[in-house]
């Protein structure tokens, strides 16, 4: 087999009715890709029930700020993230702040698609999956508190989370037996049929229907439109061969225990399952946008490992009690310590000049802040230095930014016309992009 020219970094190898992808080589790969411009992708991530602020935001300005208890695990990637204060959510304190987190649109209200989604609709058509939805709860919790997720589609409606790690590194990695690709095929010959019906009904009624219930059927056309063009995408993809990452030194998957699943659960060993899961659908490109609520309003947060006497909930209504506030503080120090994990590896996969941190940006905040505030959020943004992210350590944005400032940015950078007519000529209520965040 003969190659003329520079290969692209998704090159394959046909035959024998296989196809194989090849890894990214340096000395294979465009000059595009060696003069720096690669792939991007994007991660929200929500961290509920707030954070203790008391001490979480570092001690100064500037990239020669001194991080605080909580943030000291992130010492050695200090050029590779940007705390952001000031940050605020509108909607947000209490125990809601999941709804509006990514949109701006409180609960209760009608949603308009997320962030992630917007960039799902530039990028999605390139990767097997559009967007990953993860979260510490299966599904969604719509309509509770305890929101597991924070991806919304065009339609305003909720996507479902997965939680057990097993399923999703099946989803991304595990090859089909033949009798799981029959049964594929069969599963898509039913529900393109079952399409195929609902329309022709539709298309029989509209005419005979009022206005508004025509309205209110163009809305569900558009619903079906929408499982159509993922049906298609699934046959599209369903003969592609999935990747095989390389897990040396990785968890074990196969055995691994979800938060609802029985045996002994050990939140450390989850955390880096969910980490290394998303660093690996990445370098693989399976998808380019993730969400992830790391932890939902409520219950949980705490684990018996953590050492603490009680639950997250409870440590928040500290009560000024300075055994609570320090329990917080030591909770909150864990998540960071697995942040720093993730930093780690993304750091450790090399592509291109760089590093896959660096064409990959983190945004993660919460819907308050101490004390169930809507303001003086937990926010942070990590990595995207490829994508012209320019770190800073700590920036003092103006008082009661909105959160939806950083989405903003992070979709600008993603490529999305994020002042488009899809977006009601503003993006939520963002004054505009962080311009101190650019290069």
């Amino acid at each position: 087999m003969r190659f003329d020219g520079p290969f692209r970094r998704r090159t394959f190898l046909r035959g024998l009715g296989t196809t194989i992808a090849l890894p990214w080589l340096e000395s294979r790969a465009s000059a595009t890709e060696l003069a720096g411009q690669s792939i991007p992708r994007m991660g929200m991530f929500y961290f509920g029930t707030g954070m203790n602020m008391r001490q979480f935001y570092p001690e100064g300005f500037g990239r020669q700020a001194k991080l605080s208890r909580i943030l000291e695990p992130l010492e050695k990637h200090r050029d590779q993230f940007t705390v952001l204060s000031g940050t605020y959510l509108e909607h947000g304190g209490g125990h809601d702040g999941a709804y509006p987190f990514a949109t701006g649109i409180a609960r209760g209200e009608k949603q308009i698609a997320s962030p992630d989604q917007l960039a799902a609709a530039v990028h999605g058509s390139q990767t097997r999956f559009p967007s990953l939805q993860l979260s510490v709860k299966r599904g969604t919790g719509f309509g509770s508190q305890a929101l597991a997720t924070i991806s919304w589609n065009q339609q305003g409606v909720p996507l479902a989370a997965e939680n057990d790690p097993k399923t999703i590194f099946n989803r991304l990695f595990k090859a089909d037996s033949a009798d799981d690709q029959l049964a594929k095929a069969d599963d898509f010959r039913q529900r393109r049929s079952v399409l195929d019906a609902v329309l022709e009904d539709a298309r029989d009624i509209q005419p005979k229907i009022s206005r508004d219930d025509r309205r209110q059927l163009d809305q569900y056309l558009h619903a079906i439109r929408e499982v159509e063009i993922g049906l298609s995408r699934e046959i599209d993809w369903s003969d592609r061969p999935k990747p095989q990452p390389k897990l040396d030194h990785l968890g074990d998957y196969e055995n691994a225990v979800s938060p609802e699943g029985n045996g002994k659960f050990l939140y450390d060993d989850y955390a880096k399952l969910m980490y290394d899961l998303i660093a690996l659908a990445f370098q693989t490109d399976s998808t380019r946008v993730v969400t992830y609520v790391v932890r939902t309003e409520l219950a949980g947060g705490v684990y018996p490992e953590f050492g603490v006497s009680k639950g997250y909930h409870e440590l928040t209504h500290h009560g000024n009690d300075p055994s609570n506030l320090e329990q917080l503080a030591k909770v909150d120090t864990i998540y960071m310590k697995h942040w720093s994990y993730f930093l780690d590896r993304l750091a450790s996969i090399r592509e291109g000049q760089g590093t896959l941190l660096d064409q990959t940006m983190l945004g993660f905040s919460s819907g308050m802040g101490i004390g169930h505030s809507k303001a003086i959020l937990p926010t942070v943004l990590s990595g995207g230095r490829g994508l012209g992210i320019n770190h800073q350590t700590h920036l003092q944005l103006s008082e009661n930014t909105p959160l939806s400032t950083l989405w903003q940015t992070m979709a600008d950078r993603m490529g999305v016309d994020t002042d488009g007519p899809g977006n009601q000529e503003t993006f939520q209520d963002s004054p505009g992009i962080i311009n101190e965040l650019i290069t």
